[in-house]
């Protein structure tokens, strides 16, 4: 459980930091890119196992790590062309929502306990992950469902991915170099992407994205750190820890929104909340 609740409070740092990316005007792109570079090397710098990096290349999860840091960067990218179309609130259900992905997976595919009571949790939980997230009626407004549509399968894809290979694939010890391993590939593809766009001319660097992306990496590695030792818990399902976290960070995030940057919310809004801490209670009793 203390894996679970470094990861919440790891990932709601990250919403704080973005929330300060708006307010200084930081170039996100660049930022994000410095961000995949940071983490890699936090992870490596952190690691403790015995596995080398060359060791590593040759692991039967390297490749799907690989894939997954393909993944990554290209939902990042997603979210960023939906933010501009359709609005923030979009991106944020979209990419919360995606829960439903990994719980299902977990309830099919490992045949995680399905009990009633854990089912009523994980409905209201999706419930009030919509009506938290939701802080406009940009939603309603939005003329296209493709791109939303594909930050979900995106982001579930993400989850299933991590449980998946942090069972039949990576070793207790390698968890580390497993998550480092992720963002050195999502680096190397944002910093190809960066580098076409400098030989292009298109965009400059600054010095406040490098620090940006800085401060935003430590955070980032652990937020995926602790949750694949999250998943190894003992006598908690994946589908059970899933929504565990998604529901925690949507609640810890909009509590800290309140408090630091005095955002308001609507009825709607707090009555997420409230479903949220209930589906809580119900998942964790289950």
């Amino acid at each position: 459980m203390t894996y679970l609740l470094l990861s919440i409070a790891a990932s709601s740092l990250i919403f704080v930091i973005f929330k300060l990316f708006a307010r200084y005007n930081v170039n996100k792109l660049q930022a994000i890119v410095v961000n995949y570079v940071i983490a890699f090397t936090t992870g490596i710098l952190t690691y403790t196992g015995d596995t080398t990096i060359q060791e590593a290349t040759g692991s039967e999860w390297f490749i799907g790590a690989l894939l997954l840091g393909l993944i990554f960067i290209s939902v990042f990218n997603l979210m960023a062309i939906t933010t501009q179309k359709s609005g923030l609130s979009v991106v944020s259900v979209a990419t919360k929502m995606s829960v439903i992905i990994p719980i299902t997976f977990g309830i099919f595919y490992y045949n995680e306990s399905a009990a009633i009571l854990k089912i009523v949790g994980i409905v209201l939980a999706l419930i009030a992950v919509y009506l938290a997230s939701v802080k406009d009626k940009s939603i309603l407004k939005s003329n296209s469902l493709l791109f939303p549509f594909l930050i979900l399968i995106g982001s579930g894809i993400i989850d299933v991915s991590l449980k998946y290979f942090e069972q039949a694939h990576v070793k207790d010890t390698d968890a580390g170099i497993f998550s480092a391993t992720i963002f050195a590939s999502a680096g190397v593809l944002g910093i190809l992407f960066i580098s076409v766009q400098l030989f292009r001319k298109k965009i400059q660097l600054e010095l406040k994205n490098l620090i940006a992306g800085i401060v935003l990496g430590v955070p980032n590695y652990f937020s995926i750190y602790f949750l694949v030792q999250a998943l190894r818990t003992d006598g908690l399902d994946s589908s059970t820890i899933f929504t565990l976290n998604n529901v925690s960070i949507v609640v810890l995030s909009t509590l800290l929104g309140i408090v630091f940057f005095k955002e308001r919310l609507l009825l709607k809004n707090w009555m997420g909340i409230v479903l949220a801490v209930i589906s809580i209670v119900l998942v964790t009793l289950a």
